[in-house]
């Protein structure tokens, strides 16, 4: 994928700052990468504008609010063309917390997360698998989760 011609490495270091720490005042940034805050602020609106930077995520432990289990399901389906339709049922259920369409054995890949183990059944038996157009399932469940970081697209 080529470069887009528009994103400079200024924009690059203030992305990489705020996905290391999302809070952090623009005059913070400014400040860090030799420019102002108001500068700072420009450039986020032109990235947003842009559809580069989507929006901005609150991140919660859930295992800290009881929610134990996180699990990965590889779905089957009945014909990969129904991707669309079962992906909208699938956004219904609010512990769907990822869908992604892939290639290899399952046709899509989904991320739940959960109160505890009769939750999942409850979740895939009485939720999931009785969306029009799936298959089967396969679940993994999720022992520990090591790594969720953001690429480094530029170093400070």
């Amino acid at each position: 994928m080529e470069k887009n011609p528009e994103i400079d490495d200024i924009d690059l270091k203030i992305l990489g700052l705020l996905m290391s720490d999302a809070n952090m005042p623009y005059t913070e940034i400014g400040k860090k990468i030799n420019v102002s805050g108001g500068t700072v602020h420009v450039r986020m609106k032109k990235m947003e504008q842009m559809g580069i930077v989507k929006g901005s995520q609150l991140i919660v432990d859930h295992t800290k609010l009881g929610w134990d289990i996180s699990a990965f399901l590889g779905i089957y389906l009945d014909k990969s063309s129904l991707y669309a339709e079962v992906a909208e049922h699938l956004m219904n259920i609010p512990e769907v917390v990822s869908i992604n369409y892939t290639t290899g054995i399952y046709s899509i890949f989904a991320k739940i997360v959960c109160r505890d183990t009769v939750h999942l059944r409850e979740v895939l038996h009485d939720k999931i698998q009785k969306v029009a157009g799936i298959q089967r399932t396969e679940t993994f469940i999720s022992l520990e989760e090591s790594v969720n970081r953001a690429v480094p697209f530029a170093s400070i």
